[in-house]
């Protein structure tokens, strides 16, 4: 059994477009270090539309990227993940279809935060509980069984103190991207929450930034960006 944070950024902040940065390397260094002292064994690093990755010499690095939907973001995770991707161009559906073309695994990521991913008909592999936004767990869990899915966790880390609070429990022989995809869609996984004092004070703080964007969102109809990056 392994543990891997399925949803982690190595950019602490968002505006700079779907391409790598200087915030890159640091961000991915940093990350892995931080990974390790939690006792993760592995993380994907799932940038907004661009897929960046900087392997570690003792945690298995899963390339993935975070995709800007018509109605929400999803997680591909897996061998082989596209590139970069055009923000808010693909369906959900599109983005299945690119992730299972490349050998990947689909995630709904944060189902109930920044969109409609609930509603959409694509035949997603995974619900994520998503450690930014535990207050909806029960909901996440509902809906994994309407829809007859594995969850998944991820911290949706933008920042390294924020890495592990929620992860996936890996039942595989060894530990590879593509032996990711295949637990994920044989349902060999199991999420995982870890709070710590950090997280309680933060929780709010969060659901305040969320509701904030939501309501920012709803008055101009369109997505609104966090140039923080706390809210992922």
């Amino acid at each position: 059994m392994f543990s891997v944070d399925l949803h982690s950024h190595t950019r602490f902040f968002h505006g700079f477009g779907p391409r790598p940065t200087a915030y890159d390397p640091l961000g991915a260094r940093l990350n892995g270090a931080v990974a390790r002292l939690e006792g993760l064994d592995g993380l994907a690093s799932t940038n907004h539309d661009y897929c960046w990755t900087l392997p570690h010499a003792a945690l298995t690095t899963i390339p993935g990227i975070e995709i800007s939907t018509t109605r929400g973001h999803v997680i591909v995770v897996g061998p082989d993940p596209p590139a970069a991707t055009e923000p808010g161009q693909l369906t959900p559906a599109e983005a299945v279809q690119l992730a299972h073309d490349r050998g990947c695994a689909a995630i709904m990521a944060h189902p109930y935060r920044n969109g409609t991913l609930p509603d959409s008909s694509a035949s997603f592999d995974a619900v994520e509980i998503n450690g930014k936004q535990l207050e909806h767990h029960a909901d996440v869990e509902a809906l994994a069984r309407q829809r007859d899915l594995p969850m998944v966790g991820g911290s949706d880390a933008h920042y390294p103190f924020e890495l592990g609070r929620a992860f996936t429990r890996i039942d595989a022989p060894r530990l590879t991207p593509e032996s990711v995809v295949e637990a994920i869609r044989d349902g060999r996984v199991e999420p995982a929450v870890k709070e710590r004092p950090i997280d309680e004070i933060l929780r709010p703080v969060y659901v305040r930034i969320h509701r904030w964007k939501a309501r920012r969102a709803s008055k101009s109809n369109a997505p609104a960006d966090d140039p923080t990056g706390l809210s992922g």
